[in-house]
């Protein structure tokens, strides 16, 4: 398998109700980009949330507010810094709330369903193209053992978010016993050089892929109840 991995250019600034399909298609063409079946568009959480209305001012109590509003469980604080869990089950800073490329006096939610965000570009650009799909929604988060930001998929429709190799074999032969692979967050972070966040780059689009396996959503990455192994931080604490 060999990868392609194409920055789309060209993309507006999103607002509220903007068509974010149309203008991806818009920019795909314009970038030069023939559609293929099997092609994977990768799209930054950034832009979802602001053609979905959840670009919000500040208002009153500032950032920390709207932290608070999104949060279910704080795992972890130091400082102005909250580790929290969303409504989604995602665990990373501040709930996901982030003021990076927005107006002054704003700040963005991640969007209420990520996964349909995902289905509604897959179906719009499907339509408009004629071509098999597929579509990752993504954000920055950052690892708990590990130093640094990566992207991940918080939305994915036409692929397997993880494909389970438990029961083949490795190249030597021996049954795989625990390997699930986490097929679209490997692709959000393949995506990451061309879309950084300075390069006002909010889309790519990931061509090769050949994923087995039936479309299997992003919520299917979040580990919940009793497979959360570290539910809080010895650093926890309430939100004030």
């Amino acid at each position: 398998m060999r990868l392609e991995i194409i920055p789309v250019l060209g993309m507006p600034e999103v607002r509220p109700g903007h068509d974010l399909s149309r203008l991806l298609m818009a920019a795909v063409r314009s970038s030069g980009i023939h559609l293929e079946d099997h092609d994977v568009v990768v799209v930054t959480q950034k832009v979802v949330s602001k053609a979905e209305g959840r670009m919000v001012p500040v208002g009153e109590g500032g950032k920390a507010a709207w932290v608070e509003r999104e949060t279910v469980r704080v795992v972890a604080r130091r400082g102005d810094l909250v580790i929290a869990q969303t409504r989604h089950g995602f665990v990373c800073a501040n709930a996901g709330v982030d003021a990076s490329n927005v107006p002054d006096g704003f700040v963005t939610l991640l969007p209420e369903d990520p996964d349909g965000s995902a289905r509604r570009i897959k179906a719009a650009m499907e339509a408009a193209t004629g071509r098999e799909l597929a579509v990752i929604v993504t954000d920055t988060f950052g690892r708990p053992w590990r130093h640094g930001l990566v992207n991940v998929a918080i939305g994915c429709a036409g692929l397997p978010a993880l494909v389970d190799l438990r029961g083949t074999q490795d190249a030597g032969g021996r049954p795989l016993e625990v390997s699930v692979v986490a097929l679209a967050d490997e692709i959000a972070a393949a995506s990451g050089p061309v879309m950084g966040k300075a390069e006002g780059v909010p889309a790519a689009v990931v061509r090769g892929l050949r994923a087995e396996g039936p479309p299997l959503p992003a919520s299917a990455l979040v580990r919940l109840g009793d497979e959360d192994l570290f539910p809080y931080s010895p650093v926890s604490e309430p939100l004030q």
